[in-house]
C-alpha cells in the first residue's frame, strides 16, 4: 500500500471544535441572559448540542441549506418563532464568543510538519466552504491545503462515498492511494474505508470507548500515531495505543 495523499475532516479533527463550542455559548448565554432558564451551565449546553446534532442531520440529508440549518438551530433552541434575520442576528452574536476561543489541537502542526514532503494535503468538510476557508485561515493553517471541499457547495455529505471519491478525484488519485483522517466513527471512519479509502479514526481522549468499533477504519488516539501508519519516512510519530 503506498498512501500520496492525506484528506482531512476539520472539527475534532483538526480544531477542536467541542472546546470552542461549549466555552463560545457558555460566553453568549451569559452575555444575553438565558442561563437563568436552565438548573446549570451543562444542562444549557446539552441543550444546544443537541438541538444542533437535530439540525445538522436535516441538512446532511439534504432537507435544508446549511443558512436555514443555523436559523432553525436557533429556533429551536430559543423555542421561538423568529424571522431569518433575527436568527442570523443571535447566531452572529454567538459566533462571536465562539471564534474568540478557536484553537487547534496541539498535535497538528507537528503531525503536518512531518507529513509536509511525503504526502499531499487536502480537506473534506461536511460544513461550507465559507466557514472553513475562514476558520482554517484564523488558525494558521489553510496554505497546508491543496484544496477545502465542503458538503455546501459539493451537493453531498460524508458519509456519502461520493463525498469521499470527489477529494480523491480533485487530487487525481485513486482512492486506495488516498487515506481519510476523522473524528466520527461512522460519518469518517466507516464512511472513508466503505468509499475504498485508508481510513483513519482519530478517537481522542477514548470518547467512543464504549461503543464498538466500526469494521474498516484504523483506530488511533493522537495524530502522533499517523505517520507510522503511513509508513511516512520521519522519524516522528508513536505506536497505536489501541493496538
Amino acid at each position: 500500500m503506498s498512501i500520496h495523499a492525506v484528506v482531512w475532516d476539520v472539527d475534532d479533527t483538526l480544531f477542536d471544535y467541542t472546546t470552542a463550542d461549549r466555552l463560545g455559548m457558555h460566553a453568549h448565554l451569559t452575555a444575553e441572559g438565558l442561563l437563568d432558564r436552565y438548573d446549570s451551565v451543562e444542562q444549557a449546553i446539552d441543550h444546544w448540542r443537541r438541538t444542533t446534532e437535530v439540525q445538522w442531520a436535516r441538512f446532511s440529508a439534504g432537507e435544508v441549506t446549511f443558512e436555514d440549518q443555523r436559523r432553525d438551530r436557533v429556533r429551536a433552541f430559543l423555542d421561538q418563532d423568529l424571522t431569518d434575520t433575527e436568527a442570523d442576528a443571535w447566531f452572529q452574536r454567538y459566533v462571536t464568543h465562539y471564534e474568540a476561543v478557536w484553537a487547534l489541537f496541539p498535535d497538528v502542526l507537528p503531525v503536518l510538519d512531518a507529513l509536509s514532503a511525503s504526502h499531499r494535503h487536502a480537506v473534506l468538510s461536511n460544513s461550507s466552504l465559507h466557514v472553513q476557508d475562514r476558520k482554517l485561515r484564523a488558525l494558521g493553517v489553510h496554505d497546508r491545503f491543496e484544496t477545502i471541499l465542503c458538503a455546501a457547495e459539493l451537493g453531498v455529505s460524508k458519509p456519502e462515498a461520493g463525498a469521499f471519491l470527489a477529494a480523491c478525484a480533485f487530487l487525481g488519485l485513486p482512492p486506495h492511494q488516498v487515506a481519510y483522517v476523522g473524528d466520527h466513527p461512522e460519518i469518517d471512519g466507516r464512511g472513508a474505508a466503505d468509499a475504498g479509502l485508508l481510513s483513519v479514526w482519530i478517537d481522542r481522549g477514548g470518547l467512543y470507548a464504549t461503543i464498538e468499533p466500526p469494521v474498516g477504519p484504523h483506530r488511533i488516539a493522537s495524530l502522533a500515531e499517523l505517520p507510522s501508519l503511513l509508513g511516512s519516512d520521519t522519524r516522528f510519530g508513536a505506536p497505536s495505543t489501541f493496538g
